[in-house]
């Protein structure tokens, strides 16, 4: 008595579909961290101190550079520039020692 029909064609044609509209997908958003909020929380808990429970982690935590003084701008390179710089410092470099052997 309960067994699902297939609908015939004529009678799904009767309805009109064309004002309904399905539900739109519901997804989870999970709150993704900044490093602010990381690096509150490595101070803040004595779980990321340890390693395998072994290693101390603390003086690394302690001595460990904020995120702006690490950034640097980009810098263009030309390679006839940097090659030119390069090698003038190496002869800069091979006088000093040949007037250090010399004296």
């Amino acid at each position: 008595a309960d067994i699902p029909v297939i609908p015939d064609l004529e009678d799904v044609q009767d309805e009109d579909l064309a004002m309904q509209v399905a539900a739109p997908p519901s997804v989870q958003v999970n709150r993704v961290l900044t490093y602010h909020d990381l690096d509150k929380d490595l101070m803040k808990y004595a779980a990321f101190q340890t390693l395998d429970g072994e290693v101390d982690l603390k003086l690394l935590t302690k001595v460990l550079a904020p995120e702006h003084e690490l950034r640097e701008d980009d810098v263009s390179w030309d390679w006839d520039h940097l090659f030119t710089e390069v090698s003038s410092e190496l002869v800069t470099e091979w006088d000093l020692g040949q007037s250090e052997r010399e004296d």
